[in-house]
């Protein structure tokens, strides 16, 4: 009875033709959880994916949804955005963030956030994809480790992953990174991590080549050179891992002078804190591309 009481506020939400924003929260390990939710408008009842937002540190959920924002492309291709708040504006990602201090089950979280959107929104639980920036990319990172069965595809932006964190990918999974050659924050080139939380880190190729292995792809990725077509300083260079049997891809995006940044966002602070944002790729566009091929079933 619940369950329906649930879908039928679902449908009241999206038959005005009018696209819904709000700020929810759901209870996890005694703890509350803030999140920020929009559905596109809809006319009809089907299942519809959700891409889970992760803020990078001192970020907020409400501030996620402007930062990389999907919005567009949600009205556009009709699915759910979820940026969720993380406990003292930090994920758990393993390294030694706020929130690892504290104890926070994170990954739980997300897990609990996936089953509570299935049950209240009717979202396709084949097709639940995660992304995050800088300590929600890491994160996501992680979630791609120890979440493989609900999470259909990952994508992390100006992160890797930590390499002594007790995690590994153990199955496979289609993920993607986009990391700036000139990022002051997570370098490109992996290694100690002297601000923050801290770790040691692989590079973005070790990061891509671990994957390549994990998910059984061609050891030999496929390069192309993206067309300059902004003008800023930047440049972008694709490679892409492909396991020819299953589909599966690894793939990278080196933002060549890059910074600590989302490609086709905002100039959020100084370029000479986190570095320049590159024009020549949209971020959200590219990661919305990579996810929509994949599901659960694949």
């Amino acid at each position: 009875m619940k369950f329906f009481l649930y879908l039928f506020a679902f449908f009241v939400l999206t038959a005005s033709g009018q696209p819904q924003q709000k700020r929810e929260h759901i209870t996890v390990d005694g703890i509350k959880r803030d999140f920020v939710i929009y559905i596109p408008a809809l006319n009809n009842n089907d299942k519809l994916p959700v891409i889970i937002s992760l803020h990078g540190r001192l970020g907020t959920g409400e501030g996620m949804m402007s930062f990389a924002d999907f919005r567009p492309i949600a009205d556009r291709e009709k699915f759910i955005i979820v940026c969720p708040d993380g406990i003292n504006r930090s994920w758990n990602d393993g390294r030694a963030t706020p929130s690892e201090r504290k104890g926070i089950d994170d990954v739980h979280f997300i897990d609990q956030l996936i089953t509570y959107l299935i049950n209240t929104y009717n979202s396709d639980a084949k097709r639940v994809y995660v992304t995050g920036m800088s300590n929600g990319g890491f994160m996501s990172s992680r979630l791609a480790c120890e979440l493989t069965n609900r999470i259909a595809a990952v994508a992390v932006v100006g992160a890797s992953m930590d390499n002594d964190m007790g995690y590994h990918p153990t199955k496979p999974i289609p993920i993607m990174y986009i990391q700036g050659t000139k990022d002051p924050l997570v370098p490109y080139t992996g290694g100690e991590l002297k601000k923050g939380a801290g770790g040691e880190i692989y590079s973005h190729a070790e990061v891509l080549k671990l994957w390549a292995e994990t998910d059984g792809c061609n050891k030999t990725p496929v390069i192309t050179n993206l067309a300059d077509n902004a003008g800023d300083g930047t440049s972008i260079i694709k490679e892409e891992y492909v396991n020819t049997s299953t589909g599966v891809k690894v793939t990278g995006f080196t933002v060549s002078n890059g910074g600590h940044t989302w490609p086709g966002g905002t100039q959020y602070m100084a370029k000479f804190i986190v570095g320049v944002v590159s024009h020549n790729l949209n971020a959200c566009e590219e990661i919305w591309k990579f996810f929509k091929g994949y599901s659960l079933e694949k």
